[in-house]
């Protein structure tokens, strides 16, 4: 059987059993008119991991025959070395970045409106074909566990998170794209994500509760749903986040 040589780099081997990890490996090439991006997925490297191909030395794209003999290195993401010339994966990312996460990231989609980020979270109410399309047409990154999901065809960007814990999410997403510089806190409404506006408290004063009405005098308002925010006790554990995290990371 006709087979070409592998090679993936750097925190790929994420996605790779322990006998291929930071190894030159052999992999059949069945009909010989196979893709680089289907060989690649086939190896259940989602393509939005991948940043930097190689075949035999030469840059290609996402469509490149890989050929029988050939030897391809695939490399991911570079967070401190920019590809100025030569084949690129993928359009340069939307400026500002936005973001779409799958239903398994409700409380990352807490934290990254929390940081000020355009971030939409549908819960259980689209599916798989539905976010990749609806990823595509916004130009969102998509944020995922799920390596199905990244690998359709219609996801231009996106991100594989690699634990379960939305802390480190946060700071693997923040890492990712270079954000520190560019987190606005407070900024969006954590339930709708719609941009949060001061209003006048007179003009809010029949949803205040009493003691609301009493202590408080600053007030924010979410332009889209009508949600309003104040800096009460019910939000100290959001600021004590929000210090730990930028002390932390910034």
């Amino acid at each position: 059987m006709d087979c070409a040589s592998f090679r993936f780099y750097a925190d790929l081997s994420y996605f790779l059993p322990a006998n291929k990890k930071q190894h030159t490996f052999r992999y059949p090439i069945y009909d010989g008119n196979q893709s680089v991006k289907h060989l690649i997925e086939a190896q259940g490297i989602p393509h939005t991991e991948v940043d930097l191909i190689l075949a035999d030395g030469k840059m290609v794209g996402f469509d490149h025959i890989v050929k029988a003999g050939q030897h391809i290195s695939v490399y991911p993401h570079f967070s401190s070395l920019k590809i100025d010339q030569g084949i690129h994966l993928r359009p340069p990312l939307p400026d500002p970045i936005r973001f779409l996460l799958d239903n398994h990231l409700g409380r990352l989609a807490r934290y990254l409106r929390l940081l000020g980020f355009d971030t939409l979270y549908f819960n259980d109410q689209l599916n798989d074909e539905e976010l990749a399309n609806l990823s595509h047409t916004t130009q969102r990154v998509l944020l995922s566990r799920d390596r199905g999901l990244l690998k359709r065809s219609q996801v231009v960007y996106g991100y594989c998170l690699r634990t379960v814990d939305s802390y480190e999410q946060l700071k693997s997403v923040i890492s990712r794209y270079k954000l520190a510089e560019t987190i606005e806190p407070w900024k969006r409404c954590l339930r709708c994500n719609g941009i949060l506006e001061p209003v006048n408290k007179q003009d809010i004063i029949d949803q205040l509760q009493p003691k609301t009405k009493i202590y408080f005098n600053n007030f924010q308002q979410c332009e889209s749903c009508g949600q309003v925010y104040w800096r009460g006790s019910h939000t100290h554990h959001l600021q004590t986040f929000l210090d730990r995290f930028l002390i932390e990371f910034t």
